[in-house]
């Protein structure tokens, strides 16, 4: 039984559990509906890893999707100077303000979720034998 276990940025990006990079961190693949698009299991369904290590644990992803926000306003406004420019006098900046509020509402939800997967997989680290063990 030779499987092929993905690394861990394919892992991180498909939302696999950190410890066996095999389960799926969401119950919903899908972040519609909208209301459950943080629903997680209490374990891993495959190799039974714990999920929210603490109490409060997740209240530490706001860091990291604070990061990943100013990353892409980031990317964004050099995209915007390259493409278009910034000036006072065509009200480019306010174009760019629009732009960039319009894309952060749009990605919140995928932000939101994959912010938890950036942050369980800096507490937890994959362990080999637990991806060899059968579902």
């Amino acid at each position: 039984m030779n499987k092929e276990v993905p690394g861990r940025i394919i892992s991180m990006i498909k939302k696999k559990c950190p410890n066996c990079h095999i389960g799926d961190m969401y119950t919903n693949k899908s972040i519609f509906p909208l209301g459950k698009m943080m629903d997680m299991p209490e374990r891993c369904p495959h190799c039974g890893q714990k999920y929210e290590l603490e109490t409060g644990f997740w209240f530490g992803t706001g860091y990291i999707s604070y990061g990943l926000s100013v990353g892409i306003v980031i990317a964004l406004a050099v995209l915007f100077h390259l493409v278009y420019g910034f000036s006072w006098k065509d009200n480019s900046v306010f174009i760019f303000l629009g732009i960039m509020v319009s894309i952060l509402a749009i990605l919140q939800p995928y932000l939101m979720r994959i912010s938890r997967v950036i942050y369980l997989y800096i507490f937890v680290k994959y362990d080999k034998g637990t991806s060899l063990k059968k579902c």
